[in-house]
Order: structure tokens, then sequence, then C-alpha cells
């Protein structure tokens, strides 16, 4: 007989969010490409290829949300909770890449400034920033909730720190003619891009190296497992992260030997799982613990 596989719950992915935060970026980088070539504002093509960047990251989160909810199968015993960390590394890469390609672009262009027409660009700034705050206030709500949505607010504000750099530049270019504002600002939107993304591909690339999850002391959990009656050793400890507020422990547990012939090995195994789904800031609850008698210990010594 073939197991059904179990439901593992998930977290809200908030699509109706995404589709609204994408429908809404789309627009902006539409009239950012027009306004782009009224005005031949570097800083508004910039914002603009940001833009379209992130309304393909939306896209993309957009399609790993609907994803995330999908039931686990006998093949992925997990769903496709892991399709918001993949994601999440596509965004954060494409991201990188942009900001970098940003900053390099300003600053070439310092030194030789195109002609801006600074009225029209503020326009243009404006109807960005208030798309972009729209898309800030409807994905804010669900930003904690994995990856997959934090990379997808992190777009989103990202493009409202350009278009606030828009618009100042539009400003400066109207009231003292600097050209060279534009330049700046589309510098600054590069700068703003790169930290936030680092961390969140380094975020993303954890779960895929399979490292401990962020806030668990594994040598903490090592010792608490130790301090449980009968335990008498605890080799092959891993601790692994599916998804965002998934994480998962395997562990070997060399138990007194007359557990196994008294009845304790099935309230041991609870007691355990019970430690770490209940006694840490990170619950556990998702584990897996192997008993095995002293004798198997010292075997496991020899090796």
């Amino acid at each position: 007989m073939t197991e059904e596989p179990h439901s593992h719950g998930t977290a809200s992915s908030s699509p109706r969010r995404l589709a609204i935060a994408f429908g809404l970026t789309l627009s902006v980088f539409i009239a950012e490409v027009i306004g782009a070539i009224v005005t031949g504002s570097l800083a508004l093509l910039v914002d603009a290829a940001h833009m379209l960047t992130d309304a393909g990251g939306l896209l993309v989160a957009l399609l790993a949300a609907r994803l995330m909810v999908r039931p686990a199968t006998s093949r992925r015993t997990w769903g496709f909770r892991r399709a918001e960390v993949l994601a999440a590394t596509a965004q954060s890469a494409v991201l990188l890449g942009v900001g970098l390609f940003v900053a390099i672009e300003a600053i070439q262009r310092l030194s030789d400034p195109a002609e801006v027409g600074g009225p029209e660009l503020l326009v243009f700034g404006v109807i960005g920033l208030a798309a972009n705050l729209t898309a800030v206030v409807v994905l804010a709500g669900g930003r904690r909730e994995n990856l997959n949505m934090r990379a997808a607010f992190l777009e989103v504000l990202n493009d409202t720190l350009g278009s606030v750099a828009v618009i100042v530049a539009a400003v400066v270019i109207t009231t003292t003619g600097f050209q060279q504002a534009d330049s700046i600002a589309a510098l600054l939107v590069g700068v703003l891009i790169i930290p936030r993304t680092v961390r969140l591909l380094r975020d993303a690339v954890d779960v895929l190296l399979e490292s401990v999850p962020r806030g668990v002391d594994l040598e903490a959990i090592r010792q608490h497992l130790l301090d449980e009656e009968h335990v008498v050793d605890v080799h092959d400890l891993h601790i692994t992260q599916i998804a965002t507020g998934l994480p998962v422990l395997t562990a070997h547990v060399i138990v007194e030997d007359g557990c196994f012939h008294d009845g304790h090995a099935p309230e041991i195994t609870e007691a355990l799982e019970t430690c770490v789904a209940e006694h840490f800031s990170v619950a556990i609850g998702h584990s897996t613990f192997q008993l095995e008698p002293a004798e198997a210990g010292r075997s496991h010594d020899l090796h």
C-alpha cells in the first residue's frame, strides 16, 4: 500500500498581493519608458530598466506563490515549498546584476551628462512614486511570510526609492540646471539595490546549501537532547530548512540498553520531539530520531 503524503502546512503566499504589485509595476515601467524617451533622462531610463526587471521578478514570485500552495505528492513529499527559495535566488541574482550595471553606467555619465527636461522628468517621477507606494502598501503586510514575499517587497521598495531619486533629480535640474543630478540619482538607485540584494541572496543560498537556519543554536539543541532522561549520546545531528518557517531535524540518539526492553523507547522519542518543538525560539515541528542502544554507541566510537 502506498502511503498518502501528509500536509506540512504552508505560510500564506499572498498571490493576490503579488498580482496587484505586478500590475502596478508593469504600468510604471511603460510610463517610465515613455518618460525616458520624452525627457532623455538616464535616471528615468535606468529606473525603467529596474522596473522591467522587478516586473519579471514579481511575475516569478507570483508563479512561485501559486506553486507553494500546491499539495504534497508521493513524488514531491514537501510539495513545491522550495519554489519560494528558487524564486528569491533568481530575483536577487538579477537585481544584483542590475544594481552593478546602473552604478557603472551612472559613473560614466557623470563626466558626460545628457540634456534632461526637468519638469517632464518630475511628472513621470511622481507617477512612478504614486504607483510604487501603492505596491509597497499592498505587499507590506506579507513581507515576513517567506523569502519569496520578502524579495518581492524589496523590489518594490527599491522602485519607490528610485522614484524618489528621480523626483529629487528633476527638482534640482529644474531649479539649478545641474544636469549631473540625473546621473547621481541613477547611481543612488544602484547603490540602494546592492546591499539589500546581497543579504537576500545570502539567505536564499543558505537554504539551498542546507545550512543551519538562522536563530538555531545546534550545540544548544544537542545539549538539551543529552539532558533528556536515558539519553547517552547524540550524533549525526542535522538541522536544515526546507522553506521559510519549515526547519527539519534528524538525529541518531543513543539511549540506555534497557529502554529497548522495558518499553521506554516510544516515550523517549516523544520527549525528544517535544523538546525540539517547544523549548527553543525556533520551533522544529518536523523531527526524526533514530534510537540506538548503547552498544551501537560503543561501535560508533570505535569507527
